[in-house]
């Protein structure tokens, strides 16, 4: 599996002969266990470690400093995860402070070379003066003003949602051939469930199975009156999308005019890439991109597949505003830890087969 394979990798690595090691997203695609040894293997290594992650978990555990690579520059934050956000907002007012008194500064130095401009018109005695404060704002304008604060990511998610029965989703003796033994459970309007468990036990064929997919079962899986899914789907496997570009998928899926589709994609921060193929976003582009179509489409229950993995972490900030204000039914598969912790109550698939329900999410079954 690719968190098989990501491991077997991480291994080979750690145990290598390699002082320096620069892993790019090595958390995805890792089950918590996965996670875990990591966190562990990158702690007790003597290796110096260059990570790039989202994951705040991973993050609080594992690094000693945050590089934040943000404009056209880098920041240092010389402490752990925990103090980070507190620190980029105390740098982000300094930088804004710093630049308000460059901006004042050059006001009165334009002002002094207005006046005095005027003033030595009728009188030689001032020439001198003049100049040296012309030569002072030059040399002032041209050392330039300091670094603007970064302008922050404003992803805005309207899920919507609406009204269905009280009962949403409604499983009875339902068993997965191969990976689930059968269970029975309810899932109410309104509840946030996280679907835990290791890889390969069967969360994504759940999911999928409720979205409709022709997954082979026993028993049942119903959904309630006027119960809509939308899908995320985890490897952003959508070849309905494929050659086509974001603003023209969002205007004929949902009837939108181009103005309308792109006043939509600035709000999760894709107008930019409007006119690019699919298959050509990023990763957490394509993910942002599923997130706002399943806005659009009205779903009144959101099966989100692993809809963190590639969200850097303003974007999974903006998800989890997201659905706080959703007006529906969310389950969702992840081994995202920061982002489990909010959710009502959990379905953990355990490796045995069986499914067991938990008022807190469980990482050890």
């Amino acid at each position: 599996s690719g968190g098989e394979q990501k491991r077997l990798m991480l291994a080979a690595l750690l145990r290598g002969p390699d002082e320096i090691l620069l892993l790019d997203e090595p958390d995805n695609y890792l089950d918590v266990r996965g996670k875990q040894w990591l966190e562990r293997a990158v702690r007790e290594s003597a290796k110096t470690v260059l990570l790039v992650s989202h994951d705040r978990w991973l993050l609080a555990e594992t690094a000693d400093r945050i590089i934040t690579v943000e404009g056209r520059g880098a920041w240092v934050h010389g402490g752990g995860f925990a103090g980070y956000a507190e620190a980029r907002r105390r740098r982000a007012e300094r930088l804004e402070e710093r630049r308000g008194r460059w901006e004042d500064e050059r006001a009165r130095l334009r002002g002094l070379v207005h006046t005095l401009r005027q003033r030595s018109a009728n009188n030689d005695a001032l020439a001198g003066a003049y100049r040296s404060a012309v030569t002072r704002l030059e040399r002032f304008e041209r050392a330039g003003p300091p670094e603007r604060a970064p302008k922050e990511q404003n992803v805005r998610m309207r899920l919507r949602g609406g009204r269905t029965g009280k009962r949403a989703l409604t499983c009875e003796g339902l068993e997965l051939s191969g990976l689930l033994r059968p269970f029975s459970t309810e899932i109410w309007y309104g509840e946030r469930v996280g679907v835990l468990g290791a890889n390969g036990t069967g969360k994504s064929h759940f999911l999928r199975l409720l979205a409709g997919e022709p997954i082979a079962r026993t028993g049942s899986a119903r959904l309630g009156a006027r119960v809509t899914p939308g899908y995320f789907a985890q490897t952003h496997e959508r070849p309905d999308l494929h050659g086509r570009a974001a603003a023209d998928v969002v205007m004929r899926e949902h009837a939108m005019t181009r103005n309308e589709a792109m006043a939509a994609l600035a709000r999760y921060e894709l107008a930019p890439a409007g006119g690019q193929p699919f298959e050509t976003l990023s990763g957490g582009q394509q993910a942002r991109l599923q997130i706002l179509l399943l806005e659009l489409s009205g779903a009144t229950l959101l099966l989100l597949d692993e809809p963190t993995d590639n969200l850097d972490l303003a974007g999974a900030e903006a998800l989890q505003r997201g659905l706080a204000g959703f007006a529906g039914t969310v389950l969702v598969v992840t081994h995202d830890r920061w982002f489990a912790a909010g959710f009502d109550r959990h379905l953990i698939f355990r490796a045995d087969g069986r499914v067991q329900e938990s008022a807190e999410p469980r990482w050890d079954l």
